[in-house]
């Protein structure tokens, strides 16, 4: 399939603004709160701390040796990070360095895991990563036995949205990531596009020992909607920027891919072999879905302008990480992270009917998990997670940490917890 032509995006756009939320949107009746069993060590946004940003996590299932299964993040500036299971740095990887003197540096921001890639006449595990200070999508090899990554990304990996350098250092640069097959044997990444709302699916090419990729398919999602009453709405974003996407996940068995649209919702799209197949259905709206705003000069924000009409669901914008537990070829769960209430929810993974609410709160391991971004799940018993593991990104670790000036360091990291939560109904 081509990139699609104007027209044809703006017919998708008509087409998709007053479609109905697809899930029965029933609320659960209460939240429930679990607690971390591990977490990883904090990383801090400082020059101390490499300008560091945990964000989005993928779990790598060691088949030999559970034991020495890895949890692979992101730390955008810093690079990436390897933890045991429990939670212990194991290895870092520094992003790389910006191709000119006036030109971004690498910043990575979203990870995950592609399975029995053929590279080089073998069969390895990949850990594919969005670079969004560079606009690429870069590759690492993950050893069999001890789960450390080695770089096998090619020297001439093209860009993945801009058209040169200069535009590369605008920085509408490939964002959020998730990477699936395409029932043939060939791997694929789909990638969003910060600032806008388009987003890429890609195929990885073995080149000589390295892996590169090229871009197969495009899709844009709406920015205007039409709301009940008949009028339109756009949400309020900085001027010259647009309702952006960054978690996205795809369920290989019914050819779904899952997208959260940061201050839209929950988003659905059927997939071909190697292509977009289908528009965007909603799922499940943010809370401010249709609530009148605009963009205060003085104070460089958004604020409100009237009252939320209610037009929305449960989610609290921002709509962040999405991740699906497998419990059977087709059974399952999908969360997704409301990050403006703290809270994760759980929908059906067959239905998309709604089934949980939950938060990671205090415990005696690890403190909560507030403002949460990425997050990945396994299905796999693992040693310390009889249910599986789930890992979710906590944009406000605690303790707090002050720098030389006596300044509270800004502190991400990821929690680690039993995924026994997702497998209830």
């Amino acid at each position: 399939m081509t990139p699609l032509a104007p027209a044809t995006a703006a017919l998708l756009l008509v087409s998709a603004l007053a479609l109905p939320a697809s899930a029965d949107q029933r609320p659960p009746t209460q939240l429930v709160e679990v607690t971390a069993t591990a977490e990883t060590p904090g990383v801090f946004d400082d020059d101390a701390g490499d300008n560091g940003d945990a964000d989005d996590p993928a779990i790598w299932v060691n088949h030999r040796d559970r034991s020495r299964s890895v949890v692979i993040g992101t730390a955008k500036n810093a690079g990436l990070n390897v933890y045991d299971l429990k939670g212990r740095l194991r290895q870092s990887i520094a992003a790389p360095p910006a191709p000119g003197a006036d030109d971004e540096s690498g910043r990575f921001n979203n990870v995950d895991i592609v399975h029995g890639f053929r590279l080089g006449g073998r069969s390895v595990d990949l850990a594919v990563t969005s670079d969004r200070g560079r606009d690429q999508i870069r590759s690492y090899a993950i050893d069999s036995r001890t789960g450390r990554l080695s770089d096998v990304t090619s020297a001439n990996i093209p860009l993945a949205f801009s058209a040169d350098q200069d535009d590369v250092n605008e920085q509408a640069t490939v964002y959020g990531l998730t990477a699936f097959k395409d029932g043939r044997g060939g791997a694929l990444v789909i990638g969003t596009r910060r600032h806008t709302t388009d987003i890429g699916m890609f195929k990885l090419v073995a080149e000589r020992g390295r892996v590169s990729y090229r871009k197969v398919d495009t899709l844009t999602f709406p920015d205007t909607f039409r709301l009940p009453d008949g009028s339109t709405w756009s949400p309020c974003e900085d001027p010259g920027e647009g309702p952006q996407l960054e978690g996205v996940v795809v369920d290989e068995a019914s050819h779904t891919l899952y997208a959260a649209q940061e201050d839209i919702g929950l988003w659905r799209v059927q997939l071909g072999r190697g292509s977009f197949a289908g528009k965007p259905r909603s799922i499940e709206r943010t809370r401010e879905f249709g609530a009148p705003a605009a963009y205060d000069e003085q104070a460089e924000e958004c604020a409100p302008t009237g009252a939320n009409p209610g037009y929305g669901g449960r989610i609290a914008a921002d709509t962040e990480g999405l991740t699906i537990f497998q419990t059977g070829p087709r059974s399952g769960t999908l969360l997704v992270s409301s990050q403006g209430d703290n809270t994760f929810y759980t929908y059906d993974r067959q239905t998309n009917r709604p089934l949980r609410h939950f938060a990671v709160v205090d415990g005696p391991a690890a403190d909560g998990s507030q403002d949460s971004d990425g997050a990945d799940t396994v299905s796999t018993p693992l040693p310390g997670f009889p249910n599986g593991l789930l890992v979710v990104q906590d944009g406000d670790n605690t303790p707090v940490e002050v720098d030389g000036g006596g300044e509270p360091r800004v502190n991400t990291n990821f929690k680690l917890v039993n995924a026994r939560v997702l497998t209830r109904r």
